[in-house]
């Protein structure tokens, strides 16, 4: 079973990045769950968001403690939140962030991407240059670095779990595909 862990910030799309990543995956014959993490914070405030895929059914329903892989919807988060809490030896990393991956250290056990989905985001027109909506981009990031989901898998998703702007979304996630770096 693969678990994911998203970190993100109300307003920017996490819990929505969980459902299209698990619809991408359902798409491709996986058994999938999706759920979010959160309070009664408001826009801005921390929030996590989790992803489960497997080849058979899912009989788990707590929160993921110990993810494979983490995605890091804003990179300001990694000052506030150990986003590596519970990740896998050898697990991976995916951070929005127009840096580098060696630029970040979490020390030789795990694997870091990035890519500047925020850059994508307002490219694209979603959301607004002072609150971009990042999620359909890193799930696109998320099938180059993982290859668990195709791109047309990603858009199949988009088109179930976006209510609007899916032209648009299927770009942003096409562009973070090509752009991730690995």
């Amino acid at each position: 079973m693969e678990e994911i862990r998203m970190h993100g910030r109300g307003g920017q799309g996490s819990v929505k990045a969980s459902m299209v990543l698990a619809e991408a995956a359902f798409q491709g014959d996986k058994y999938v769950q999706a759920f979010p993490r959160f309070g009664v914070e408001r826009r801005g405030a921390p929030v996590e968001a989790f992803t489960r895929i497997d080849d058979k059914p899912v009989q788990i329903r707590s929160q993921i403690y110990y993810p494979n892989g983490v995605i890091v919807l804003d990179s300001t988060l990694i000052d506030v939140v150990d986003v590596t809490n519970g990740l896998k030896e050898g697990g991976w990393i995916l951070i929005n962030s127009n840096k580098k991956p060696e630029e970040y250290d979490f020390g030789n056990d795990y694997k870091v991407y990035t890519v500047n989905a925020t850059k994508i985001a307002v490219r694209n027109k979603l959301g607004s240059r002072s609150s971009p909506i990042v999620n359909t981009a890193i799930v696109g990031a998320f099938a180059k670095i993982t290859g668990m989901v195709g791109l047309e898998a990603v858009y199949q998703g988009i088109e179930e779990a976006i209510p609007r702007y899916k032209e648009e979304n299927k770009q942003a996630a096409k562009e973070a595909f090509e752009e991730t770096k690995v």
